[in-house]
């Protein structure tokens, strides 16, 4: 290919989920609709822990900032891959590619830090349950959530910024639905080792480390809930968690399967529809996981609903 060094000019091509003009009216009605799901869903779960009091906790208001995030988390893809499928387009300009990024691993990443802080809340809760009000006190809150945003931002801001320092190739084609930014990397026709290294390191020191204190919170949890003596007691410890560690379960072994497979096959387009579970499905999953075993999140909804007909 020829290399074009004013790459600020050009256009690259997304791919997407399928080149079958046949199959893309289904995957557009498809698509819309699991992002009306997503983005419905999650509104209704932060109007129904802003307008409840009795929501007005920490767990709550980390599951607001989450569901906040999974809105955002896929208003950076799938709108602009609807559009491609609309209007039969699969440019996405430079400047586009590079806020995407950006702007998809800030929220991922903060999907995974708010997840690290949710078993935090959980483990304060079952493990030290006298403690937890104490603990557990809304400028703590307001500071872990602030620690995320800024951690995650900083994270998003030097992986975007080493993709300005690459050089590509014209008629670069993005076998994928977004610009991907590992993808994207090994597709510069200049070199890439600064990036993988700083991938790979923060993906370790990051990822690896949230993940590793949502274990040692599990851990714990177990623990704790195994000393309990009564089987009602230990259903009821158990219930507290078991939404959050459904969530963590979907997101992380998504995303893991989906980096694994990438590096053992060399199939993007399989990549590309495997991502689609943690980029859209996780989001829309989210509230229905959060609703359906919590009585406090459905009256709340109840409420929202009857407030809304009333009016």
């Amino acid at each position: 290919m020829k290399q074009q060094n004013d790459t600020q000019n050009s256009q690259f091509l997304l791919l997407g989920l399928s080149e079958d003009p046949e199959l893309l009216p289904f995957l557009f009605r498809l698509l819309f609709s699991m992002y009306l799901v997503t983005v419905l869903g999650n509104l209704l779960i932060i109007l129904a822990t802003i307008s409840d009091v009795h929501l007005h906790t920490a767990m709550y208001f980390f599951l607001c900032n989450l569901s906040f995030v999974d809105i955002c988390l896929t208003s950076t893809t799938i709108p602009k891959m609807l559009v491609n499928v609309y209007a039969h387009h699969k440019a996405i300009t430079y400047e586009g590619c590079i806020m995407q990024i950006y702007f998809f691993s800030l929220f991922v990443g903060l999907d995974n830090f708010l997840l690290a802080v949710m078993a935090y809340d959980r483990f304060v809760a079952i493990c030290h349950p006298l403690r937890y009000t104490s603990i557990m006190t809304p400028q703590l809150c307001v500071s872990l959530v602030l620690v995320s945003w800024i951690t995650s931002s900083m994270n998003s801001s030097l992986e975007s910024s080493l993709v300005l320092q690459l050089s590509f190739c014209a008629d670069v084609r993005i076998p994928h639905f977004f610009c991907e930014l590992s993808m994207l990397v090994h597709l510069a026709c200049s070199d890439t080792f600064l990036n993988d290294m700083v991938m790979n390191v923060l993906a370790a020191l990051l990822g690896g480390g949230c993940l590793a204190g949502i274990l040692y919170s599990y851990g714990k949890i177990v623990s704790s809930i195994c000393a309990i003596s009564s089987a009602q007691g230990k259903f009821k410890a158990f219930s507290t968690c078991a939404s959050h560690l459904s969530v963590v379960s979907l997101f992380y072994c998504t995303l893991l399967g989906v980096y694994l497979s990438s590096a053992v096959t060399q199939n993007s387009h399989s990549t590309a529809i495997a991502s689609l579970m943690y980029t859209v499905v996780t989001p829309m999953l989210n509230p229905f996981i959060y609703s359906l075993r919590n009585n406090d999140i459905k009256r709340a909804l109840k409420n929202v609903v009857r407030e809304k007909l009333e009016k």
